[in-house]
């Protein structure tokens, strides 16, 4: 197994996108959990709208994050861009967040 992160980038347009499609979205995370580690939105500050996300994964290979990339009820080619990165962990311990 490799970690992955994706990082997302969303045009203005997928605001909403994210509001009609969040529980699906959650859902699919949820059952998702064991291969999508961390998951979250990302903001220019505190309180502004999403601009982005961004997933830790675990999985077998780059085909098979492009899947749960694919997958996701958020995925919008013409509102969503996303880039696929290995990463490599510095601190192998648990963390709680």
């Amino acid at each position: 197994m490799a970690r992955w992160i994706a990082l997302f980038t969303d045009t203005p347009e997928m605001l909403e996108v994210r509001q009609q499609h969040g529980a699906a979205h959650l859902a699919y995370l949820d059952a998702n959990r064991d291969k999508i580690l961390i998951g979250g939105g990302l903001r220019p500050e505190s309180g502004a709208p999403f601009v982005g996300g961004l997933w830790v994964l675990d999985v077998e290979s780059r085909d098979e994050a492009v899947k749960l990339v694919e997958g996701d009820p958020y995925y919008r080619p013409e509102f969503r861009r996303y880039e696929l990165l290995v990463w490599g962990k510095a601190i192998d311990r648990p963390v709680t967040l």
